[in-house]
Protein backbone atom coordinates (compact mmCIF):
# COMPACT_ATOMS: atom_id res chain seq x y z
CA UNK A 1 0.00 0.00 0.00
CA UNK A 2 1.42 3.38 -0.99
CA UNK A 3 1.78 6.02 1.74
CA UNK A 4 -0.33 9.09 1.17
CA UNK A 5 0.72 12.64 2.05
CA UNK A 6 -1.63 14.29 4.51
CA UNK A 7 -1.77 18.08 4.47
CA UNK A 8 -3.46 18.23 7.87
CA UNK A 9 -0.50 16.45 9.49
CA UNK A 10 1.93 18.74 7.70
CA UNK A 11 0.20 21.92 8.91
CA UNK A 12 -0.07 20.68 12.50
CA UNK A 13 3.66 19.86 12.59
CA UNK A 14 4.49 23.14 10.84
CA UNK A 15 2.69 25.26 13.45
CA UNK A 16 4.02 23.22 16.38
CA UNK A 17 7.56 23.84 15.11
CA UNK A 18 7.19 27.56 15.91
CA UNK A 19 6.88 26.74 19.60
CA UNK A 20 9.88 24.43 19.83
CA UNK A 21 13.12 25.94 21.15
CA UNK A 22 15.90 25.88 18.61
CA UNK A 23 19.32 27.45 18.42
CA UNK A 24 21.91 27.34 15.67
CA UNK A 25 25.21 28.98 14.97
CA UNK A 26 27.03 27.20 12.18
CA UNK A 27 24.56 27.76 9.36
CA UNK A 28 21.42 29.71 10.03
CA UNK A 29 17.90 28.39 9.39
CA UNK A 30 17.38 30.98 6.66
CA UNK A 31 20.28 29.46 4.74
CA UNK A 32 18.70 26.04 4.97
CA UNK A 33 15.38 27.44 3.75
CA UNK A 34 17.08 29.14 0.79
CA UNK A 35 18.79 25.88 -0.21
CA UNK A 36 15.57 23.86 0.18
CA UNK A 37 13.66 26.46 -1.83
CA UNK A 38 16.22 26.33 -4.61
CA UNK A 39 15.97 22.55 -4.73
CA UNK A 40 12.18 22.54 -4.83
CA UNK A 41 11.97 25.18 -7.53
CA UNK A 42 14.59 23.52 -9.74
CA UNK A 43 12.84 20.14 -9.64
CA UNK A 44 9.43 21.75 -10.18
CA UNK A 45 10.49 23.45 -13.41
CA UNK A 46 12.33 20.41 -14.74
CA UNK A 47 15.95 21.45 -14.39
CA UNK A 48 18.69 18.86 -14.93
CA UNK A 49 19.36 16.33 -12.15
CA UNK A 50 22.92 17.57 -11.68
CA UNK A 51 21.68 21.06 -10.84
CA UNK A 52 19.02 19.71 -8.47
CA UNK A 53 21.64 17.52 -6.82
CA UNK A 54 23.94 20.51 -6.28
CA UNK A 55 21.19 21.98 -4.10
CA UNK A 56 20.64 18.63 -2.36
CA UNK A 57 24.33 18.57 -1.44
CA UNK A 58 24.16 22.12 -0.12
CA UNK A 59 21.04 21.30 1.87
CA UNK A 60 22.64 18.18 3.36
CA UNK A 61 25.71 20.08 4.49
CA UNK A 62 23.57 22.90 5.86
CA UNK A 63 21.45 20.48 7.91
CA UNK A 64 24.62 18.71 9.10
CA UNK A 65 26.24 21.97 10.24
CA UNK A 66 23.00 23.05 11.88
CA UNK A 67 22.83 19.75 13.77
CA UNK A 68 26.48 19.99 14.81
CA UNK A 69 25.85 23.45 16.20
CA UNK A 70 22.89 22.17 18.20
CA UNK A 71 24.89 19.23 19.55
CA UNK A 72 27.80 21.53 20.41
CA UNK A 73 25.51 23.72 22.54
CA UNK A 74 24.27 20.61 24.32
CA UNK A 75 27.91 19.50 24.76
CA UNK A 76 27.16 16.27 22.89
CA UNK A 77 29.32 16.89 19.82
CA UNK A 78 32.35 14.66 19.42
CA UNK A 79 33.92 12.74 16.55
CA UNK A 80 31.44 9.87 16.80
CA UNK A 81 28.26 11.97 17.00
CA UNK A 82 29.59 14.36 14.36
CA UNK A 83 30.25 11.54 11.92
CA UNK A 84 26.92 9.88 12.78
CA UNK A 85 25.03 13.09 11.98
CA UNK A 86 26.94 13.54 8.72
CA UNK A 87 26.28 9.94 7.70
CA UNK A 88 22.59 9.98 8.65
CA UNK A 89 21.82 13.24 6.86
CA UNK A 90 23.34 12.04 3.59
CA UNK A 91 21.94 8.53 4.07
CA UNK A 92 18.38 9.81 4.49
CA UNK A 93 18.80 12.12 1.50
CA UNK A 94 20.33 9.61 -0.93
CA UNK A 95 18.74 6.27 -0.03
CA UNK A 96 15.20 7.37 -1.00
CA UNK A 97 16.57 8.67 -4.31
CA UNK A 98 18.28 5.31 -4.87
CA UNK A 99 15.20 3.30 -3.87
CA UNK A 100 13.00 5.38 -6.19
CA UNK A 101 15.45 4.74 -9.07
CA UNK A 102 16.63 8.33 -9.48
CA UNK A 103 20.24 7.23 -9.01
CA UNK A 104 22.01 5.04 -11.62
CA UNK A 105 19.59 5.75 -14.43
CA UNK A 106 21.04 4.81 -17.82
CA UNK A 107 22.23 7.90 -19.66
CA UNK A 108 22.04 10.09 -16.56
CA UNK A 109 25.78 10.50 -16.23
CA UNK A 110 28.19 13.41 -16.38
CA UNK A 111 31.87 12.68 -16.95
CA UNK A 112 31.14 8.98 -16.30
CA UNK A 113 29.58 9.57 -12.86
CA UNK A 114 25.90 9.53 -11.92
CA UNK A 115 24.63 13.14 -12.07
CA UNK A 116 22.97 13.00 -8.65
CA UNK A 117 26.02 11.59 -6.87
CA UNK A 118 28.30 14.06 -8.65
CA UNK A 119 25.92 16.95 -8.00
CA UNK A 120 25.55 16.16 -4.29
CA UNK A 121 29.34 16.00 -3.97
CA UNK A 122 29.79 19.28 -5.86
CA UNK A 123 27.03 20.97 -3.87
CA UNK A 124 28.56 19.87 -0.59
CA UNK A 125 31.97 21.23 -1.57
CA UNK A 126 30.55 24.49 -2.94
CA UNK A 127 28.36 25.08 0.12
CA UNK A 128 31.32 24.39 2.45
CA UNK A 129 33.42 26.81 0.38
CA UNK A 130 30.69 29.45 0.68
CA UNK A 131 30.52 29.06 4.47
CA UNK A 132 34.33 29.24 4.62
CA UNK A 133 34.40 32.43 2.50
CA UNK A 134 31.72 33.99 4.74
CA UNK A 135 33.80 33.15 7.79
CA UNK A 136 36.95 34.69 6.28
CA UNK A 137 35.09 37.83 5.18
CA UNK A 138 33.62 38.26 8.65
CA UNK A 139 37.02 37.76 10.30
CA UNK A 140 38.60 40.29 7.92
CA UNK A 141 35.93 42.84 8.87
CA UNK A 142 36.55 42.56 12.64
CA UNK A 143 33.73 40.08 13.28
CA UNK A 144 31.09 42.02 11.34
CA UNK A 145 29.38 41.09 8.10
CA UNK A 146 29.84 43.32 5.06
CA UNK A 147 26.14 43.26 4.18
CA UNK A 148 22.90 41.94 5.72
CA UNK A 149 22.32 38.20 5.28
CA UNK A 150 25.90 37.65 4.12
CA UNK A 151 25.85 34.32 5.93
CA UNK A 152 23.01 33.21 3.65
CA UNK A 153 23.99 35.02 0.47
CA UNK A 154 27.55 33.75 0.12
CA UNK A 155 26.90 29.96 0.27
CA UNK A 156 23.59 30.18 -1.60
CA UNK A 157 25.13 32.58 -4.13
CA UNK A 158 27.95 30.14 -4.84
CA UNK A 159 25.44 27.31 -5.32
CA UNK A 160 23.58 29.55 -7.77
CA UNK A 161 26.76 30.44 -9.67
CA UNK A 162 27.73 26.77 -10.05
CA UNK A 163 24.18 25.87 -11.11
CA UNK A 164 24.11 28.63 -13.72
CA UNK A 165 27.62 27.72 -14.87
CA UNK A 166 26.57 24.13 -15.51
CA UNK A 167 23.39 25.30 -17.26
CA UNK A 168 25.43 27.53 -19.58
CA UNK A 169 27.92 24.71 -20.14
CA UNK A 170 25.05 22.41 -21.22
CA UNK A 171 23.59 25.03 -23.57
CA UNK A 172 26.97 25.61 -25.23
CA UNK A 173 27.97 21.93 -25.37
CA UNK A 174 24.79 20.64 -27.00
Amino acid sequence: MKAQFRWSTFWVLFFISFFLPFAAEAVCPACTVVVAGGLGISRWIGIDDFISAIWIGGLCLSVTAWSWSFLKKKQKLNAVTGFAVLFLVYFFALIPLYKLNFINLPGNRLWGVDKIILGVTAGTIVFWLGAFIHSKLKKRNEGKVYFPFQKVAVPAGLLLVVSLGYYIYCKCAY
